[in-house]
């Protein structure tokens, strides 16, 4: 079974991954930006890193998903491959930020390597507002994220909701961050896992 959390940068999917992790025994995958060899650069030049990043995103989370489905293991997945594809490498390439020649591209192997993975059994998605995110991203004080524009954190929030307005490739569980303090209440936790226990026994609406 594999188990997917999607969210805007700063929504807390590492935190919710790691908990989820613990409760139900699943082995967590992390994503680990800070080691991609492209984020630092990304950030002091988005137009001319930005096909860099993006491919380098898409070849690691497709090593993971196969090597996930092969392992045969209860898996939760910090953020998806989809999410790259939908969001932010279709916002940089908006933005004028990624030239089309190079999305194009990029958007053409996506849908090669999309073909053959299978989508999360569950995906949970967290949604949270700009001034939430903020909050988040400042209090875990990553030096790259310093010059993050609120623009940007904007554009990504609209095409997240885009995407789950539309997402049909499996079980979804929404979760607002604006009002569910799952990493200081517990009480909020439960709730979360509540609602997922109710999605797996075909309960939640």
């Amino acid at each position: 079974m594999l188990i997917a959390v999607a969210g805007n940068i700063g929504s807390g999917k590492t935190t919710l991954t790691r908990l989820l992790a613990n409760y139900y025994k699943w082995e967590p995958h992390f994503e680990d930006a800070d080691s991609n060899p492209y984020i630092n650069d990304f950030y002091e030049d988005m137009q001319r890193w930005s096909f860099n990043l993006q491919v380098s995103f898409l070849k690691e989370r497709f090593q993971n998903m196969f090597e996930i489905r092969e392992s045969g293991k209860d898996v939760i997945l910090d953020r998806t491959i989809y999410e790259d594809a939908y969001i932010f490498a279709p916002n940089l390439h908006s933005m004028g930020l990624m030239p089309t020649r190079d999305f194009d591209n990029y958007f053409e192997l996506f849908k090669l390597i999309s073909s053959l993975i299978q989508a999360p059994d569950l995906l949970i998605y967290l949604r949270a507002s700009v001034p939430t995110l903020v909050n988040q991203i400042q209090a875990r004080g990553r030096k790259y994220e310093d010059s993050i524009r609120l623009d940007y954190l904007k554009r990504l929030n609209e095409r997240y909701e885009a995407w789950i307005d539309k997402y049909n490739m499996g079980k979804l569980l929404i979760i607002d961050v604006d009002k569910t303090n799952f990493i200081e209440k517990q009480e909020d936790l439960s709730s979360v896992i509540s609602k997922i226990d109710a999605e797996f026994n075909g309960l939640f609406k």
